[in-house]
């Protein structure tokens, strides 16, 4: 992964190294969100059928979207900094 010492210096991102932590992350909180909504909707689901029915497919929905959503963040990223190293390379080649 990365060592301490990377924190204090400048030559190696960590970010590419903890980026999947943070997407790990943003799709457990999704799901949690996900099924606290689902959970309401079931309880609504009680009191008002349809409104319940609609939160019901929304939760799910949204839980999905959240999802995509942190690993298409995630993807862009890593883009980046892949994006950056490969313009040190072409950079580093042309200096031959």
């Amino acid at each position: 992964m990365f060592d301490i010492g990377d924190l204090f210096q400048w030559d190696r991102f960590i970010t590419p190294s903890i980026i999947k932590i943070f997407y790990w992350l943003a799709v457990g909180l999704s799901i949690l969100l996900g099924l606290s909504s689902l959970m309401t909707g079931l309880g609504l689901l009680f009191l008002h059928p349809f409104n319940g029915l609609v939160m019901i497919i929304v939760s799910l929905v949204s839980t999905f979207a959240g999802v995509i959503f942190a690993r298409i963040a995630a993807e862009f990223i890593l883009i980046v900094f892949r994006i950056n190293e490969h313009l040190g390379a072409i950079r580093n080649r042309g200096n031959m």
